[in-house]
């Protein structure tokens, strides 16, 4: 046991941990270190998975295969393997991830912990319904095997349970099939929201996955002829031989103060919509840049100095969501705050298995903005008004302040959750919002 002053992925405070390193999963979880929470790669940007004066159980030495049938894509692991690890041995063999996030760099057991979703969810759902099963050790010792058919209310409870069920040693996971490494799509600019949700819905229809770059800064007064890029693609049946792994970049230090400003950011969305605009059409490239495009460059969270950064995600349900987005980006603009990276995507009508799982049948908007304290709070609490007031909900992998009432508005079944809670668990989210 040693202990680490641990920060999240945006980087916003770093907190004194005792921290345990799990490297066997037939062994108990420490007696004396509770309450504790499992972590695994840190790439939760807020509090979710960050435990001040507590205990982190550290997962990544979970990391071993257990089991992988390259004729059904049945892919059995540890908890702590990481996305990239299975896309190394999968991929060559002709399997994929069926739901993948925007980083490989996420462990399984945090995948599950928060019911990661991706560019496809109109088509496969979020990344809770390809698990097969998974195993789960309590804190008073006792193990938990379960699955869609196996004990399925510890399932549900667990599959976006924030990791406060117990702690998931392994995983069975259903790959999905591909037949090469490359991806065939298009990219449409679009000039407001009306023509955004047009193009996303006829896209649907013709390709796997759909996701699109937004330009929040650029909206009207009325937020409705926000502009941006949208990029769809399905795998490709056939491609050439993979290009050589391009290095990635890194960046080496955290600059003094934040390179998002007015400036820069305006600079950047200028730029980014007319060249990729111009660029606009058919569109064939490997699949790792397109669906991995900033783990090109490793540690990009820094670019936000040293007070870091928050990002805003939400769901806004189907009936509301044009209305809610455009009163998001006009509340964002009159902020004089903005983001680069602004993603607008819609939920396909598949719920969420997990009891707290995020996406629901709608539109989700997420944003990254530097930390300037008060003013971004300001900003947040008169954002969380439009979701709450449209039925929506905030993403807990992504948050680090909702209050309470928030939460509890967002997710009607967390008093169903409250009963598989593990005693033993705590994190800066659960004191937070469940007091304990």
């Amino acid at each position: 046991m040693t202990t680490a002053r641990v920060q999240a992925w945006g980087r916003l405070e770093a907190a004194e941990h005792a921290v345990h390193r799990l490297t066997e999963r037939s062994a108990p979880l420490p007696a004396a270190a509770r309450p504790g929470l499992p972590h695994g790669n840190g790439r939760s940007y807020g509090d979710v998975a960050l435990n001040p004066g507590g205990t982190l159980w550290m997962t990544r030495g979970l990391d071993r295969f257990i089991s992988f049938d390259a004729a059904t894509g049945v892919l059995a692991c540890e908890a702590g393997v990481l996305l990239d690890e299975i896309i190394r041995v999968a991929l060559p063999q002709g399997w994929f991830l069926p739901v993948t996030p925007g980083t490989r760099f996420v462990t399984v057991g945090g995948a599950i912990a928060n019911d990661v979703h991706g560019k496809n969810h109109h088509g496969q759902g979020s990344f809770g319904h390809h698990v097969l099963g998974l195993s789960l050790l309590r804190t008073d010792g006792e193990r938990i095997d379960c699955g869609p058919g196996l004990r399925p209310a510890w399932f549900a409870a667990t599959v976006g349970g924030l990791g406060l069920t117990g702690v998931i040693l392994t995983a069975q996971l259903q790959l999905m099939p591909v037949r090469s490494e490359w991806m065939q799509g298009e990219s449409q600019p679009f000039r407001s929201l009306a023509e955004f949700f047009a193009l996303s819905a006829a896209a649907e229809t013709r390709h796997d996955y759909v996701v699109s770059w937004l330009d929040c800064v650029h909206a009207s007064g009325s937020g409705q002829d926000a502009r941006g890029i949208l990029f769809s693609a399905s795998h490709a049946t056939e491609g050439a031989t993979p290009p050589p792994p391009a290095r990635a970049r890194r960046v080496p230090l955290t600059p003094p103060v934040s390179l998002i400003n007015g400036l820069s950011l305006r600079a950047f969305n200028q730029a980014y919509f007319h060249r990729h605009a111009a660029r606009a059409g058919a569109q064939r490239q490997h699949l790792l840049p397109f669906f991995y495009p900033l783990d090109s460059l490793l540690e990009w969270n820094r670019i936000y100095g040293p007070r870091g950064f928050h990002q805003y995600q939400c769901a806004l349900p189907r009936r509301d969501e044009q209305a809610a987005t455009a009163e998001l980006l006009k509340a964002i603009r009159a902020s004089g705050q903005g983001s680069f990276l602004a993603v607008l995507k819609t939920f396909g009508e598949r719920e969420g298995l997990g009891l707290l799982s995020f996406p629901l049948p709608g539109t989700t908007v997420a944003l990254d903005f530097p930390d300037h304290g008060a003013s971004t709070l300001a900003l947040f609490d008169r954002l969380d008004a439009i979701v709450r007031e449209a039925g929506g909900r905030l993403y807990p992998a992504k948050d680090g302040r909702q209050s309470r009432a928030m939460f509890e508005a967002g997710y009607p079944r967390h008093t169903d959750f409250l009963a598989f809670r593990d005693p033993g668990l705590s994190s800066a989210m659960s004191r937070r919002i469940f007091g304990h």
